[in-house]
This record gives structure tokens, C-alpha cells and sequence, in this order.
């Protein structure tokens, strides 16, 4: 049993107190509280808030990203910078080693295939992932390694003669079924960078076929690599072993396709299978059909508790009144309007724009509003998410949606509810609450566009301290 932790002259909902942790809750909050015997004590912080917790990102692509060459619009900006970092990061592999990029964003009309990455590398497999995480573009000997040329899935893209162009689209399952197996990767880094950011709590978005493909997170969080509680969705097993011990159940996590061939019987079903099965869905709707593909859905079966729209990336009234109707939740990433806001006004339709993303327009409308950073595919830093709902602007300067500004106050809490209802209450430092804080060194509300990252001086973790500057 831990002997404890106490912390010191922290402001908490207005009132200078100490905070004492012990067997993983908040056992007292007050002022004037004494040190105990091997009692852990952090001073120096000026205000505790909850722990954050990030309703939707994915941490093994987040791991993953570590360990891969990035190709974003910033290190490969057009596709001759595509060619000089993929043939320059070919230098410090192994002979027939894979090379793996991401990030990559390509120029209207500049669209990359098998052939392209041919000119650029062909001596070994390559893959590169578009910057949303739904598609990869892979190289001929990358298709041949996966014998993509024989594959019939919808996931493989091919041309008019019905050759693959090496274009995979979410298709992660085929990868994950054939490419060779490596060492796990690193989530301990990932675990201390969310920590730094005083993240005490994870929803893992990532659309889990099996349990055993959680076991690599779950057992990161026994053996204490992840500190973070970690939430996960996945698919339904009838007759599987279940979530594996470490982690939590979170709602099933279901692509909504806004292709050619849409199938909303197909989607219904789905939900259904989930509903059936006790667990919420977190439907994923990143246009405007998408979302409107699951509210038919929705219509068809019914909503359950906890059910999700994952995005809602363009949402105008009219479907965003039916949402409320129906309960669903939406999670939100204001940080893209950051991240991409730029090319946002640059190729999104103008009827779109100020339905993009939109965060004080949801809450007028009586929808409930979580927040998520989709790491690695937007910023990883939820104070960046944070101001981007307040201030709306892109890396420019330029505003998208200024009504969908939130105070900073709501924008805060977009990460400080519990982890199953994102957009429920807030929750609070008091006795008897799980001991996760997030300790910062002055109040994050005066300027909630900066780097408020910095300002976080500790974090606990079910009452460790897991983070000190």
C-alpha cells in the first residue's frame, strides 16, 4: 500500500487548500493539512484541476509515429520534398528493412501512387500514411510483401485495368495481418509526454478487431509503462475473452464509409450488434454524409446511453438538432482548425465552413460535447485543442466558425469530464474522487490560447505522482 502523497497550497475551485491522496483517491482536501510519515509531498503548484482526460486518440499509432519518418506539409511540401526525405531517411535502414512515413498531405491534384514511390524508392518496402490515418500509399515492393496484386478486399484501390495503385484505404486490418511482427513499440514515452500535458486518462479510438489486439496495452498499463487509465473501443466478440485486465470497455468504434456504395442497413446492424452486446457505439462522421448515414442509422435501432459521433467534422443545424433529439454525444478535435484550418479554407466547400468542427453552436443546440486531440493525426497537446475552441484560428491567423467560439471555462472542460460521458459534469478535486491531478503553476484560464503546456508542473496518477518539472 502507498504511503501517500499530499500537495500543498494549491487553489482549488477558488479556495487556497492542500490536497492529500491516498489508495488512489482524494482522501482529504483542506487547508492546513500536515506531511505524514514517507508521505510524498509536491509543493510549488498554484492550482489543481482533475487530470485530463483525452476522449479520442491512438496510442500505438502514436508510438508508432515515433518511430517513423515524418512527411507532413511542413517537412515534404510538395512531391519532389516527398522524394528527398524518403530517399534521405533510406540511408540508416537495414538492406530490406521497411520504411515507414507519415503525416504526408498531398497537394490538390498531386495524389501520389505505387508507381510515384517506385521513382522515389523501389530497393525496399515502403508505406506512407495520409495525415487523417485512413489511407496508405505503398510501393510496389511493399504491395508484392503483402500480395496486395491477389488481395480482393474493397480496402485495396485499384486502377482502370485492375492493377492495385498501392493505395490502401482503411485498411489497417490487412496490414496488421501481414506485415512481419516487430518489437512492441514504445508507449512509456507516450505515457510520460501525456503526463507532461497533466493527461491522467486516455480513450483509445483505435478500432480493435480482437482482444488480443488490445494485449499489448493492456499490458503496458500492469507493468506501469502507461500511467494513464486507459478506455478502448473495439468490435463485438460473441464469444471472446472480452476486454483484457488493465484496460476499460468504451464504447464500439464503427467507420461510417461516406463512399459510392453506402449502407446504412449495413450500419444499422451494427449498432444494433453492439447495443445487444451492452456497449455503446462511437460512430466515426467525418463529412457531412457520414453524419448523415448515422443519424439514418440512429433512426433505424435507436440510440443507447453513451453513443458517440466521433468528429461530426461538418455538422449544420439540422443535423445537429436531430443529434440532440436522439442524446448522442459528439467528440470533437478543435486543434485541426490549427493544424489544418489553412487548407480547411483553402478546399472545403464555403456552405462547410462554419460547420466545421463547431463546438459553442453544438452546445446551443442542446448536443453534448467532449474533446479529443486524435493523436498523432492532430496536435497531441489538449491546452492546443483548448485554445483552438476559444480562439478558432488557424497557424495564419485567419478565424473559422467565430460563433463556435466557447469561453474558455466550457473549453476546458471539453477534457475534464469523466470517461464515459464525455460532455457530462466536470469533475472535481474533493475527497473520494480518483486521485488524478493535473497541477499547473497559475491559472489556465487567463490565457487559454498560449502555450499552457508549460504551465503544467505535476501530474498524478492514481495518486503517484507520474510528472514534475
Amino acid at each position: 500500500m502507498s504511503a501517500g502523497l499530499l500537495v500543498t497550497g494549491v487553489e482549488v475551485d477558488g479556495e487556497r487548500v492542500d490536497v492529500r491522496c491516498g489508495d488512489g483517491v482524494v482522501a482529504e482536501v483542506g487547508p492546513g493539512l500536515v506531511a505524514r510519515p514517507g508521505e510524498t509531498v509536491v509543493r510549488g503548484a498554484a492550482v489543481a484541476l482533475p487530470g485530463l482526460h483525452d476522449h479520442h486518440l491512438h496510442l500505438m499509432a502514436m508510438a508508432a509515429a515515433d518511430i517513423s519518418v515524418d512527411v507532413g506539409p511542413d517537412a515534404a511540401p510538395d512531391r519532389d520534398g516527398l522524394r528527398q526525405v524518403l530517399r534521405a531517411a533510406t540511408a540508416g535502414l537495414a538492406r530490406g528493412a521497411w520504411l515507414r512515413a507519415v503525416g504526408y498531405r498531398a497537394p490538390p491534384g498531386a495524389w501520389v501512387d505505387r508507381w510515384d514511390l517506385d521513382a522515389m524508392v523501389a530497393d525496399r518496402p515502403v508505406r506512407v500514411q495520409h495525415r487523417a490515418g485512413h489511407l496508405w500509399i505503398l510501393n510496389s515492393a511493399a504491395c508484392d510483401v503483402l500480395g496486395l496484386d491477389d488481395e480482393p478486399s474493397g480496402a485495396v484501390e485499384r486502377d482502370g485495368d485492375g492493377r492495385p495503385t498501392g493505395r490502401l484505404i482503411d485498411g489497417d486490418h490487412l496490414l496488421a495481418a501481414r506485415l512481419p511482427r516487430g518489437d512492441p513499440p514504445d508507449l512509456a514515452g507516450v505515457s510520460r509526454r501525456l503526463a507532461s500535458y497533466g493527461v491522467t486518462g486516455v480513450t483509445d479510438a483505435t478500432p480493435t478487431v480482437t482482444a488480443a489486439d488490445l494485449e499489448v496495452l493492456a499490458r503496458a498499463c500492469r507493468e506501469g509503462a502507461l500511467v494513464q487509465r486507459v478506455r478502448v473501443m473495439g468490435t463485438v466478440e460473441a464469444a471472446g475473452p472480452g476486454i483484457p485486465a488493465g484496460l476499460e470497455a468504451g464504447p464500439v468504434k464503427v467507420m461510417v464509409s461516406d463512399g459510392p456504395d453506402p449502407d446504412p442497413d449495413g450500419l444499422a446492424r451494427r449498432i444494433d450488434a453492439a447495443h445487444r452486446a451492452g456497449r455503446p457505439v462511437a460512430l466515426h462522421c467525418a463529412s457531412r454524409v457520414a453524419a448523415v448515414l448515422a443519424l439514418v442509422a440512429w433512426d433505424a435501432v435507436g440510440p443507447a446511453p453513451g453513443d458517440r459521433m466521433e468528429h461530426g467534422a461538418v455538422l449544420p443545424d439540422d443535423l445537429a438538432e436531430r443529434l440532440a433529439t436522439l442524446g448522442v454525444t459528439v467528440v470533437t478535435q478543435p486543434a485541426f482548425l490549427v493544424d489544418r484550418g489553412d487548407a480547411y479554407l483553402d478546399e472545403v466547400a464555403p456552405d462547410d465552413l462554419d460547420c466545421l468542427y463547431r463546438c459553442a453552436g453544438l452546445e446551443r443546440a442542446g448536443v453534448a460535447l467532449g474533446g479529443g486531440t486524435d493523436a498523432p493525426f492532430g496536435p497531441e497537446d489538449p491546452w492546443v485543442a483548448v485554445g483552438a475552441a476559444v480562439r478558432r484560428r488557424t497557424r495564419s491567423g485567419r478565424v473559422i466558425g467565430p460563433a463556435e467560439r466557447l469561453a474558455p471555462r466550457r473549453a476546458l472542460a471539453l477534457f475534464l469530464a469523466d470517461a464515459g460521458s464525455p460532455g457530462g459534469p466536470v469533475r472535481t478535486v474533493r475527497p473520494g474522487a480518483p486521485a488524478d491531478l493535473c497541477l499547473l503553476d497559475g491559472d489556465p484560464l487567463r490565457d487559454p490560447g498560449g502555450p499552457q503546456a508549460a504551465r503544467v508542473v505535476a501530474a498524478v496518477a492514481g495518486g503517484r505522482l507520474v510528472h514534475e518539472v
